[in-house]
């Protein structure tokens, strides 16, 4: 089991009901749309399986075609409207949980940070993202 003191936590509060949010979230049409940190970034491609056993895998690249990535993960738990738990190719945990505020969702997100990068670097890709994700919701 990692530390969990080592974990690292990023959240948004979005103004929409959490219906909409999750399925923002979840349905690959609309991950495309907000899962990358920067304008010069994008999200060709989502496949999404979201269910315990079920597949991620989410391709992020630059838009100048310079480098990109496959992320890749495995559910373990799914909770509707609640809870996300999944592993991430390379066994690293995500925890996401969804609560409603006021009318308003709030997005938590926990996961084990990687090794090559600074925890201060991760924690502000991944806060961009959530972001990101935040503005794409309230949008549509």
């Amino acid at each position: 089991m990692p530390d969990q003191s080592a974990q690292i936590t990023v959240e948004a509060l979005i103004n929409a009901p959490i219906q909409r949010v999750w399925e923002c979230w979840t349905g690959p049409a609309h991950i495309v749309n907000w899962n990358f940190a920067s304008d010069d970034w994008r999200c060709p491609r989502a496949e999404n399986d979201p269910r315990p056993g079920g597949q991620l895998n989410w391709r992020m690249e630059a838009k100048d075609g310079s480098f990109g990535f496959d992320f890749e993960g495995e559910y373990d738990e799914v909770k509707e409207y609640s809870e996300i738990n999944y592993h991430i190719i390379d066994g690293r945990k995500v925890i996401l949980t969804f609560s409603e505020e006021n009318g308003k969702t709030r997005v938590t997100e926990t996961f084990d940070p990687e090794d090559i990068n600074s925890r201060e670097l991760q924690q502000q890709g991944w806060q961009m993202i959530l972001n990101n994700f935040k503005k794409y919701c309230e949008s549509i």
